[in-house]
């Protein structure tokens, strides 16, 4: 373990809640690598909370996104709500507020470069949102959620939230229970300063999108973006 448990007055005055019982928020932001090295520690990790807060993250979003906008349709909701959830704007919400620095996590985790991984942080966003859930009822985690939020609602009601169209393109597989998609490096072209790659994206073992960066990570978004542009709104069959 590379540290000691943050105390409790200072990890509410980092999340902005006083909780009742205090372990759940001190459960919220041990990782699960404090317990891989230290099996018999005697603590829980965060992945059960955070399992929590993403499906009730998930809910909370589309419904305030519902009731907002009567007139956007199910194509406009789906991208908005994939937006405000994704990883990369729940790991901004935890940078901003400096939750990284009290999250308990192995030494050998942190030499990995864990306390600044993206989807670290996106799950304590999640964990402790599920933990305010627990202890404080959907009123009010509801609130908290919302209000942690709020810069990024705004960045999206000004055009300049990016939506993530890897988890969009996953989310919508899932919904029509496929398998998540996958991706295919076709091409890896030019200098190793200067490499090039396209990408293809299979859905049920086809492929329905290509891309094409300057980063393997590049080209997969832009082949998601692709196969987006012609997933059927309404599916009910798995292509054939």
């Amino acid at each position: 373990m590379t540290a000691h448990p943050p105390a409790i007055g200072h990890l509410e005055q980092l999340v902005g809640v006083s909780f009742c019982d205090a372990q759940l928020l001190r459960q919220a932001f041990i990782h699960r690598s404090v317990l891989n090295e230290n099996p018999s520690v005697g603590l829980d990790s965060n992945e059960r909370l955070e399992f929590l807060g993403d499906a009730f993250l998930g809910f909370m979003v589309a419904s305030m996104l519902f009731e907002r906008d009567p007139n956007a349709n199910e194509g406009t909701l789906t991208k908005q709500r994939s937006a405000l959830v994704q990883r990369d704007t729940l790991a901004g919400v935890v940078e901003r507020r400096g939750w990284g620095s009290a999250l308990m996590m192995g030494a050998g985790e942190e030499a990995r470069g864990g306390r600044t991984r993206r989807s670290t942080l996106a799950n304590l966003y999640e964990a402790v949102l599920g933990a305010v859930l627990l202890d404080q009822g959907e009123t009010v985690a509801r609130a908290f959620s919302l209000g942690t939020l709020r810069d990024a609602i705004a960045e999206l009601d000004a055009g300049s939230l990016a939506v993530d169209h890897k988890s969009l393109l996953q989310e919508r597989c899932q919904a029509q229970r496929w398998t998540n998609p996958t991706y295919r490096l076709v091409e890896d072209q030019g200098p190793p300063h200067a490499r090039h790659y396209t990408v293809e994206v299979l859905v049920n073992s086809e492929a329905w999108g290509r891309g094409s960066g300057t980063s393997l990570r590049r080209a997969e978004k832009d082949a998601a973006r692709e196969a987006l542009e012609h997933f059927p709104l309404n599916v009910t069959e798995t292509p054939s």
